[in-house]
């Protein structure tokens, strides 16, 4: 599985065979929706709908019966399924103990024991379905794309199956098959999508939250606190484990473990501890909320956290914010932003970005036009035009436009939105450019950010490390130094102190100073 926030595909259901995916590296959450009983997008599945079916899915655990296709529970074929011979009945049903040519009711199904699916779904017979007699397959065998009723396509046609890149070979190709080429799919995407990031935090092999609980309990006991105990626990562990620990700190001691943590430590240190112990998904919807509490709004959360996340991600957050707060992101976004800042915030909290993947020359030469015409063409901007190409094309498209418009203006894109727009918006459509051509960079200079000048940004800081360790921290830290010339190290040293210090070193996978 792969961290929240690295903008990976939503992971796949639960029990599932596929590999599961991490919340907040931009990549999807470990092996199950952020919340109990509840689908990652709120009222809809992530998932096409090849089955007439109430369950929306593909994946046969979705079905109320598990390992059987969702179809009408009758005996008699569906249409075009073929494989039995006529009857001549003469009632609209065939009769309780008949030779003819209707199998046993439910026989029409693959039975437990030769289902087609693979072994990791669960096997059983459902209630309602009397035991089956053994399966015959009622289509003849035939090579792969002869079926006369299903033509083939070339590499220039349609694959056929139900995710690109994956082929259909026919109808004759059995479900195992179809299966097997989901998984090798969807395995290669998700280890194409890890192989991106490197991060500093990873989850230790030898994990157990039983005894990580105790260790917590026995540093936290007493008179004074054992801070380097607590360093050690915390932050050596991924955010999935920390909430194991949580839960098992609870169930052995009957203690809240964040309370503990306030009660015990002070300052940035006791932010920090508190901010990695939040579900990820809770502590962006928190960072959100907090940064439109209050007398004025602080933009730059909203850019941040919205301009780099993918379409199940913000999705996930705003089920999360109006769970919390009990109103929605978006008339938040509304009430606290105003003119085109605002209609940037709204389109990019939708979570509706392509991401396909898919790009197109022409198309990347035509938005490359339109985007000079609304701009430096023109006396004034048409933001309407900037707003629709950066918040709707897919991040490969975007990456080609920015390509076309270079050159054909011979400068890149962001010069142009710095000469056309100013204040936030400015700093918004960046933003989107940053992410898109280098993520890395762009939150290298978030970091120096909220260390530059005088004073720390601390609350800055701690979410971009707490936020990014999981993902590509290790990339950041690299990036950092080579753009700075100073280690990302050096720079937590020369701003900060003590156990806070301490903590932030093994965030970013260095050991403590002695």
């Amino acid at each position: 599985m792969y961290p929240f926030g690295s903008g990976g595909p939503p992971p796949p259901n639960n029990s599932a065979p596929y590999p599961q995916t991490p919340f907040g590296s931009g990549m999807p959450q470990p092996g199950q929706s952020a919340y109990p009983h509840a689908s990652p997008y709120p009222h809809q599945s992530p998932y096409p709908t090849p089955y007439p079916s109430s369950q929306p899915s593909p994946y046969p655990n979705y079905n109320t019966n598990p390992g059987y296709p969702t179809q009408p529970q009758s005996g008699y074929p569906q249409p075009g399924m073929g494989g039995y011979p006529p009857q001549q009945q003469s009632g609209g049903y065939p009769p309780q103990q008949s030779s003819g040519g209707y199998p046993p009711f439910g026989a029409g199904y693959p039975p437990t024991g030769t289902s087609p699916y693979p072994s990791a779904y669960p096997q059983q017979t459902p209630s309602s379905t009397p035991a089956a007699a053994p399966y015959q397959n009622p289509y003849p065998p035939a090579a792969p794309g002869n079926y006369p009723s299903y033509p083939t396509h070339g590499p220039s046609g349609p694959s056929g199956g139900l995710y690109p890149g994956i082929s259909s070979g026919g109808p004759t190709s059995g479900m195992a098959q179809c299966f097997g080429e989901m998984k090798t799919h969807v395995t290669r995407i998700n280890s194409e999508i890890k192989s991106k990031g490197n991060p500093t935090v990873r989850p230790p092999p030898d994990f157990n939250a039983v005894a990580d609980a105790q260790t917590l309990r026995k540093a936290m006991k007493g008179f004074g606190t054992d801070e380097t105990a607590l360093i050690n626990v915390i932050c050596r562990r991924t955010n999935e484990q920390r909430q194991m620990i949580a839960r098992e700190y609870k169930t052995n001691f009957g203690k809240d473990l964040i309370e503990d943590i306030k009660s015990e430590t002070t300052g940035n240190f006791e932010n920090l501890l508190v901010s990695l112990m939040t579900p990820i998904v809770d502590y962006y919807a928190l960072e959100l909320h907090d940064a439109m509490a209050g007398v004025g709004t602080d933009e730059d959360v909203l850019i941040e956290v919205l301009a780099s996340m993918s379409n199940y991600e913000i999705n996930t957050i705003k089920y999360a914010y109006e769970k919390m707060y009990g109103q929605s992101l978006e008339n938040r976004l509304i009430s606290e932003t105003s003119g085109n800042f605002k209609r940037l915030l709204v389109s990019l909290s939708v979570g509706g970005r392509d991401e396909s993947g898919v790009t197109d020359v022409m198309a990347a030469q035509n938005d490359a036009r339109e985007l000079l015409k609304a701009g430096e063409l023109r006396v004034g901007t048409d933001e309407s035009t900037f707003n629709m190409v950066l918040c709707q094309r897919n991040y490969a498209q975007l990456r080609l436009i920015c390509e076309e418009y270079q050159k054909m203006t011979g400068h890149p894109l962001e010069k142009a939105i710095r000469k056309e727009f100013s204040g936030d918006i400015m700093e918004g459509l960046l933003a989107i450019i940053s992410c898109v051509t280098n993520k890395t960079e762009y939150f290298a200079a978030l970091l120096k950010k909220s260390m530059a000048g005088i004073g720390t940004n601390d609350r800055q800081l701690i979410r971009l490390l707490v936020t990014r360790c999981e993902i590509d921290l290790a990339d950041i830290k690299t990036t950092f130094e080579r753009l700075y010339g100073k280690s990302l190290r050096s720079w937590i040293k020369g701003d900060t102190s003590g156990h806070y210090k301490h903590a932030l070193y093994v965030l970013i996978g260095e050991e403590k100073s002695s």
